[in-house]
């Protein structure tokens, strides 16, 4: 998973939030979240060229209202799923927008054939190896070095089995514990 600063508690959390596909009308709040998360942001041109990879790609915004608060991205090839990026607004963390896109995310990984699913993850972040473990990833490993900014090693995590009952029912169950509708790719697996 891309670099992301170390999240704080949030706040002033008003209206439902929504998980949707990421549109090109997005890109604008996009771009601007990913600059106020990320030391080395991507830029609106790198979000357009993912937006139009949909046969193995899917991107989802979170959004309370009009106002995107957070989004993410899922890259699957050879059955393995690959979460590339999960950012959420600095004033929004600790809300369970992040857990919302990770069952949005592994859902549409399901959807495009994927049996596992990987990420990375900074050493340092503990509330986000957190939120990964809920969902059943397990550590595999250190990747020394790996973000430029500061030279911090990344966790390397995984989470095998998608598709199989136990897998699918712990993944609803933090959609459940968020007030999050259950997606259908998953909801058929877990009975």
């Amino acid at each position: 998973m891309r670099p992301g600063r170390r999240e704080a508690a949030g706040g002033g959390h008003r209206g439902a939030v929504r998980v949707v596909p990421m549109t090109l009308r997005h890109l604008d709040a996009v771009t601007a979240l990913e600059r106020a998360v990320y030391p080395r942001p991507w830029t609106r041109a790198t979000f357009r060229a993912e937006l139009d990879k949909t046969e193995d790609r899917a991107y989802r915004v979170a959004r309370r209202g009009r106002r995107v608060v957070g989004y993410g991205g899922v890259l699957v090839g050879a059955g393995e799923a690959h979460i590339l990026t999960v950012a959420v607004h600095p004033t929004e963390r600790r809300g369970g927008v992040a857990t919302r896109l990770v069952v949005e995310l592994l859902a549409a990984a399901v959807e495009l054939g994927a049996v596992d699913a990987t990420l990375e993850v900074r050493e340092s972040n503990a509330g986000a190896e957190a939120l990964y473990r809920r969902f059943g990833f397990d550590s595999a490993g250190v990747r020394p070095g790996y973000y430029e900014d500061d030279g911090e090693g990344a966790r390397i995590m995984w989470l095998h089995d998608l598709a199989a009952p136990a897998t699918a029912a712990r993944i609803l169950a933090e959609a459940d514990r968020v007030g999050h509708p259950r997606p259908r790719a998953l909801a058929a697996d877990a009975t």
